[in-house]
Parts: structure tokens; C-alpha cells; sequence
């Protein structure tokens, strides 16, 4: 987590947010959806093509993402780290990846007291994810 350095703040540019959507690839595509819905409490909604099968983080407002199974799409502990949003307490969440076939690797970790906490875990698929709390 990090942002600009401090004396080298640049003007806006107009952009919102950085990231406007996410996919995280599945081989197993039941399975990661199972794994999702335990450790956030959710029912993802599924839609399944001839090229691939999604199924939705449930959001009205903010950036939205999908687990994602298909030709092309392969888990990987390797690459980009996305943060998914741990609520009030990410300790709620990351404390069903073990019951639910993931792994943690980094344990609720304080950033700084006005930051918050993070939490590093790879998913059932194989994926290196992390979770954010203010608390």
C-alpha cells in the first residue's frame, strides 16, 4: 500500500480511481465461487457463456470484479496484488480462508494507525490476494 511521496505530490489528474474492475481466474470455477461467498458471507451471481463462466462481487457503488474461469485465464501467486475490502475488520474474513481451502501467508499486519491493517492469502485457485481494514 503506498501512495505519493511525500514533497513530490503532483497535480490531479481528474481520475477517481485507479482501478475501474478485476478478474480473478479460476480453474476450478464452483469452487472459487464457493470459496468467495464463505469467506465474505455472499452469493455471488453466476453467468456462464460458451467462452467463460463469472460470477459477480455483489456492489452497488465503488469497483466491481469477478472470479473468472476460461481459456486464458490461470491463478497465479505471481503478478499484481489486489487488495479486496475487509469490512470493518478484516480479521472477520480472512479468519474463514483456511475452512474455506485457502492459505494465509501474511497475518492481519498494521500498516500505521492512520492506515489500517492488511492481510496477504492465497485462494483455493492458487491466487495471492490481500485484504484491507481500517481496524
Amino acid at each position: 500500500m503506498g501512495g505519493v511521496p511525500q514533497g513530490k505530490k503532483k497535480k490531479s489528474v481528474g481520475i477517481k480511481d485507479y482501478v475501474s474492475w478485476f478478474e480473478i481466474p479460476a480453474i476450478d470455477f464452483q469452487q472459487a465461487v464457493n470459496f468467495y461467498n464463505h469467506i465474505f458471507g455472499i452469493t455471488m451471481e453466476q453467468q456462464n457463456t460458451n467462452e467463460n463462466a463469472m460470477a459477480f462481487f455483489p456492489t452497488t457503488t465503488g469497483i466491481g470484479g469477478s472470479v473468472i474461469a476460461g481459456q486464458g485465464y490461470v491463478p497465479s501467486d505471481c503478478g499484481p496484488l489486489v487488495y479486496l475490502n475487509g469490512g470493518k475488520d478484516l480479521s472477520n474474513v480472512l479468519n474463514k480462508v483456511e475452512e474455506a481451502g485457502g492459505r494465509i501467508i501474511m497475518s492481519k499486519t498494521l500498516i500505521s494507525e492512520e492506515m489500517g491493517y492488511f492481510a496477504i492469502f492465497i485462494d483455493s485457485q492458487g491466487n495471492k490476494l490481500a485484504l484491507y481494514s481500517k481496524n
